[in-house]
């Protein structure tokens, strides 16, 4: 099999000219904000409130675990109902579950009780990224755009954690430990209804064409299983950064330089895309996937070592370039393994794996920093990421669409010959 893809890449400008764009791009882009903001800001508020990253971290992970196994439901009812039907009552419970959380954590209530609002708190979390990425490959069918999409989109995923977590981080350190959490849900609730209004972009529900074939959970294709278990690892990168980092500031005394690092490792993510998405490939997905986890393990590894703020935001710079290429390339993949009928359920599954691996590398590093300090939770991302490249090196073959070689309608190679090593 051939090892090159031969395509040309549109530019960004050339996407956002996409009529009806904007009108979904703007409120999606406010709406996706919570996503990254959720996570640091419990961290934040329960750390505060309780003293104990640990605690901290299980309480998030509770949030991390429920979006993860919620995320994919919401998706497939979004294919088979449309976004509209499924965002609006899910925004409604999660402002609710958000403020709730809140109150709890500020009243000093038990653990039992924290952990019960974060179920709710997590599982109603809307997949805005997803929902979006489904409107492109609606627009975009057969167009050499989507692929630009996929990146673009992927670009702005990694901007929201530049803004995100630095926002919340300012607010929770700056005006109150409840602030990131209560931005959190205010922007959810204003952003997820003006993204739910915008009807006419959104994919016809319910609705298979005659070349999409039976509908299928998209977890009953094997690529999609291989990737989410890829994605953990990713969100093992982020839990573990975050907690890690948030310690090592509390560590040498200054809370404040939190978000600066973390805002740091977030820009490589976001610059790293930037350029991937102006990149025409000449290697196939599954090679850039291998080598792009393979570079990540490998600037995840020297985290744990480092001791001076200048040198770990420089590593984390590093770590961040690593990760908007694999991120770019699983989701792009999605495109030609996963029929258009369960691709919004793909997406979600994918990005619920983020969150479940970041649900865990939030508590397995909170509990190291509690009782090591930062620099051992500093060893999650590494473990995350090696776990991850392993798995993706033994199941490579399953990465692979059902008919190799075909000349595909819509994915990352679009009416060109499709290679995948």
């Amino acid at each position: 099999m051939s090892d090159t893809v031969t395509t040309t890449r549109p530019g960004y400008g050339q996407l956002l000219r996409t009529p009806g764009a904007w009108t979904y791009l703007l409120p999606g882009f406010l709406a996706r904000q919570p996503f990254a903001m959720l996570t640091i800001g419990i961290v934040l508020l329960v750390q505060h409130t309780t003293g104990s990253y640990g605690s901290a971290g299980a309480v998030a992970a509770v949030t991390g675990v429920s979006m993860a196994l919620f995320a994919p439901q919401s998706g497939k009812l979004a294919d088979r109902f449309g976004q509209s039907a499924v965002l609006i009552p899910g925004v409604l419970v999660h402002t609710a579950s958000v403020v709730t959380l809140t109150v709890l954590a500020l009243s000093g209530a038990p653990m039992w009780a924290l952990f019960a609002a974060a179920v709710p708190t997590g599982a109603s979390v809307p997949q805005i990224g997803p929902m979006v990425r489904a409107r492109w490959a609606a627009k975009l069918e057969g167009s050499p755009l989507m692929s630009t999409a996929a990146a673009f989109e992927s670009v702005t995923d990694e901007f929201t954690f530049v803004v995100g977590p630095v926002l919340a981080t300012a607010l929770c350190t700056g005006v109150h430990p409840a602030a990131g959490l209560v931005a959190e849900a205010t922007l959810t609730l204003v952003g997820g209804l003006f993204f739910a209004v915008q009807r006419r972009t959104q994919p016809q529900a319910g609705r298979l064409s005659l070349t999409d074939g039976p509908r299928v959970s998209a977890l009953s294709v094997p690529g999609v299983r291989v990737l989410a278990g890829a994605f953990l690892g990713i969100g093992a990168v982020f839990g573990g950064m975050q907690v890690s980092l948030t310690a090592f500031s509390e560590e040498i005394g200054n809370p404040g330089v939190n978000g600066l690092l973390y805002g740091t490792f977030a820009a490589g993510n976001m610059l790293a895309g930037i350029a991937c998405g102006a990149i025409a490939w000449k290697v196939g997905p599954r090679r850039r996937l291998i080598v792009g986890y393979a570079a990540l393990t490998l600037a995840a590894s020297g985290l744990w070592a480092v001791h001076s703020v200048p040198l770990l935001a420089g590593l984390g710079l590093l770590v961040g370039l690593c990760i908007a290429p694999a991120l770019i390339t699983g989701y792009t993949m999605i495109e030609t393994l996963v029929p258009a009928s369960a691709r919004t359920e793909a997406f979600t599954w994918l990005t619920g794996a983020v969150a479940l691996g970041q649900a865990a590398g939030v508590t397995v590093a909170g509990r190291l920093a509690d009782a090591n300090g930062a620099s051992a939770g500093f060893l999650v991302p590494l473990v995350g990421t090696g776990l991850a490249l392993v798995t993706l090196v033994a199941l490579r073959s399953r990465l692979a669409p059902k008919a190799p070689g075909r000349v595909a309608a819509r994915g990352v190679s679009h009416r060109v010959p499709v290679t995948v090593d």
